[in-house]
């Protein structure tokens, strides 16, 4: 399930470049409290490893940047998806109560908010609509630890995003996955994406995949994001029936 949300304001809507820390706490912030909290602090864990089955795309509109803020003129779009029917219940139910939010100084208004239930196949193509995120933590030879990203392309890639869209898939039906690999290619190279979160840099890459393998869990990709870090606005893609053109208008972060 995701929810298509259209949002408006009076103004410019003036936001710091890298803002997916805003998008995020508002989502929490629309829900019901006792859930959020849940999400929040708990999630579901499997082997150790917890998830809080949401994902959100880029803010989709027209803007342009000004120093280190972005702006943009209403109105926007946001895409917010989840396997989970609750959440995305709860989040519905909450925005349309609310009728605004904020997203750091800017008040926005919901103009429209639509739930869509969109079906994977065994093969898809997907245009990203945020940077997918797979990386390793390891050791260094000398002690201390550093962070390994892989791109779409990269063996590594798609072995820590099946194994990652295998364990959603446990989290949320509470049951083995489906058997069969799934393979992820790139139709062009993929564009690298430096995004800060709070006191992190994260590295990402976007564009268009074609996936295939078992449809439940491609619809997992769909529904829950593609790769990690899937709740801090990363990984969030829409099925598509072809590739689309490169775009010359690109957010801060994006580099080709």
């Amino acid at each position: 399930m995701r929810l298509k949300i259209e949002l408006t304001a009076t103004e410019n809507i003036r936001l710091p470049i890298h803002y997916n820390h805003l998008v995020q706490a508002m989502i929490y912030q629309s829900m019901d409290r006792e859930f959020a909290e849940f999400l929040h602090e708990h999630g579901y864990e499997v082997n150790k490893r917890k998830f809080k089955l949401f994902t959100f795309s880029r803010l989709l509109g027209q803007y342009k940047i000004l120093g280190s803020e972005i702006l943009f003129s209403p109105p926007i779009n946001l895409i917010i998806a989840s396997p989970l029917k609750e959440f995305s219940q709860y989040l519905l139910n909450g925005l349309l109560t609310l009728g605004v939010i904020r997203l750091g100084k800017s008040e926005l208004y919901i103009k429209k908010a639509v739930m869509e239930a969109p079906e994977a196949k065994s093969k898809i193509t997907i245009k990203l609509l945020s940077p997918v995120v797979a990386y390793s933590t390891l050791l260094k030879p000398e002690g201390g630890k550093y962070t390994c990203y892989f791109q779409p392309g990269e063996q590594e890639f798609v072995r820590l995003a099946e194994e990652n869209l295998r364990r959603k898939y446990q989290a949320v039906y509470k049951c083995e996955p489906p058997t069969g690999e799934i393979q992820i290619w790139c139709l062009r190279p993929p564009r690298l994406n430096l995004i800060k979160y709070k006191n992190f840099t994260i590295k990402g890459y976007s564009g268009i995949l074609k996936m295939q393998g078992p449809q439940p869990l491609l619809q997992m990709a769909i529904d829950a994001g593609l790769g990690s870090k899937n709740s801090m606005g990363f990984g969030c893609g829409e099925l598509i029936n072809k590739p689309e053109k490169n775009k010359k208008n690109m957010q801060p972060g994006y580099k080709k």
